[in-house]
């Protein structure tokens, strides 16, 4: 038996082939791109997601054997979307992206009502789906009156594959319409938002069956019928299925184009003052919480674009050697930022520039400023009792070990470096769809990688860099205002 793993990206798709133990037969990537027809506006037209998805079939079909003895489908994706359906199953039109920030005015009036937060668990931010809709129903009246149901990407492949929408728990979580600790669409949150039970897809757990691929489909694809569609995951719960993240204390760094520090909880424990999130696990009976970063390795891909120099040759002029931290300080909200300021408006910046500053000082200043945000993520969990004795580093910035050494010293915290590449969402995918078929027990399919590199926290240096973060907290606190 295979399964297959969608993970569907902000980018691309990524469909990722495995056997019953885990091991990678195959895979296909399929690229697609957004549009941005505002400023702070962000859209993509769901057919891309289908098209990417027949595509990435096609390859598996036609290159890998494998996939004909296919099991079961698990989709994983980028949470928050806002994907509108008619009465006819039409779409109509672009969903709205998690990157989205147009509709900040609605999130806030939101987040400032009765029990929004104590119920969902979370600030509304403005790239979750509750106040796009909220947006929708002021600036385009004619849309939100032919909303018949409301659905996240995920949720839209879910109903391609199966006929019927179905949303796993993770996914729903970042809705701002889901009571988390419930696990349950909630009355009093989605009248908030002016929307109702009828326009909410069917909820399940992520490792449950959500439905069966279609006959058509499974005709066309040259499958069995009857193949088996897991509820699947929001890519973040996918990403710690695929590392093994379920437990208490389990988790994980993402040094990827955003910046997460994830970690698993056996219960429910809201803390939507420090503006974590706080979601519905993609397994039963667990959840977890993450800190937010809007632009950990888009920052570094930003000075490469303005100096001309690839991320590689930037990190590579440092040398092996980590030093201590510059006196050069860069904000790195390039995007905004969620974690730990929920401000969409904050915009990042250099403090410290002199007529002797150079290009390595300011790389170092860069991978400083994101090792600093994320350590400001991880201080927000250890105030609500998650304090993780390690982490694995996933994402594109953990193949460089100079920055990793600096993360593990800023963090205090030894990060492990899995071997090969398949850990991430797909992988989670792969094994949601593993336990919806066969029914076994999480826990004996998501196991942790092999760990290749356990890179320490330089002990020399980490009250240096605890110094240094104290200096680059208080340069962000100036800017946003706030007072600690």
């Amino acid at each position: 038996m295979s399964y297959l793993g969608l993970d569907l990206g902000t980018s691309g798709l990524r469909a990722l082939l495995t056997d019953a133990a885990g091991a990678v037969l195959g895979e296909s990537v399929q690229g697609y791109g957004a549009s941005h027809p505002r400023p702070g506006w962000s859209e993509q037209d769901p057919q891309h997601w289908i098209d990417a998805l027949e595509a990435a079939v096609a390859d598996l079909a036609a290159t890998c054997p494998a996939f004909a003895d296919l099991d079961a489908i698990a989709v994983a994706g980028h949470m928050h979307g806002a994907t509108l359906l008619d009465r006819d199953g039409t779409v109509i039109r672009p969903c709205i992206l998690w990157n989205d920030t147009r509709a900040h005015r609605e999130a806030a009036r939101l987040d400032a009502m009765d029990d929004v937060r104590e119920l969902s668990g979370n600030i509304v931010f403005p790239g979750f789906t509750a106040p796009k809709l909220d947006w929708l129903r002021t600036h385009e009246p004619g849309n939100f009156a032919r909303v018949s149901k409301a659905v996240l990407p995920a949720t839209y492949l879910n109903l391609y594959l199966t006929g019927e929408a179905v949303c796993d728990m993770s996914d729903a979580s970042g809705t701002a319409w889901l009571d988390v600790g419930a696990r349950a669409w909630s009355e009093p949150l989605l009248r908030a938002g002016h929307m109702t039970q009828e326009q909410m897809p069917r909820l399940v757990e992520g490792s449950a069956v959500a439905g069966h691929l279609r006959a058509d489909l499974a005709r066309r694809w040259g499958l069995r019928p009857g193949i088996t569609v897991a509820g699947g995951a929001g890519d973040n719960a996918a990403a710690a299925c695929g590392i093994g993240a379920l437990h208490d204390g389990q988790g994980f760094v993402s040094l990827g184009t955003s910046g997460v520090v994830l970690v698993a909880r056996d219960g429910f424990h809201p803390a939507p003052g420090t503006a974590l999130h706080s979601f519905c696990h993609a397994v039963p009976g667990r959840w977890y919480q993450m800190g937010v970063m809007l632009a950990a390795t888009d920052c570094l891909n930003w000075l490469s674009r303005i100096t001309g120099e690839t991320p590689a040759g930037l990190t590579g002029a440092l040398g092996p050697e980590l030093q201590a931290p510059g006196r050069l300080r860069f904000l790195p909200y390039l995007s905004g930022e969620r974690t730990p300021h929920n401000d969409a408006g904050l915009r990042g910046g250099f403090h410290g520039l002199g007529i002797e500053t150079d290009r390595r000082d300011l790389t170092r200043a860069v991978l400083e400023g994101v090792a600093f945000g994320l350590r400001d993520c991880a201080d927000a969990l250890a105030r609500t009792g998650a304090r993780p004795a390690s982490l694995f580093v996933i994402g594109g910035g953990a193949a460089s070990t100079h920055w990793v050494e600096m993360l593990a010293t800023v963090l205090d915290t030894p990060l492990h470096r899995v071997a090969g590449g398949a850990f991430g969402v797909a992988l989670g995918a792969a094994r949601l769809a593993r336990v919806a078929a066969t029914g076994a027990a999480p826990e004996t399919v998501m196991q942790p990688p092999r760990v290749s590199e356990t890179i320490a926290p330089r002990a020399d240096l980490v009250d240096a860099f605890a110094e240094a973060h104290a200096a680059f907290r208080a340069l962000a606190l100036r800017d946003t205002g706030e007072v600690r």
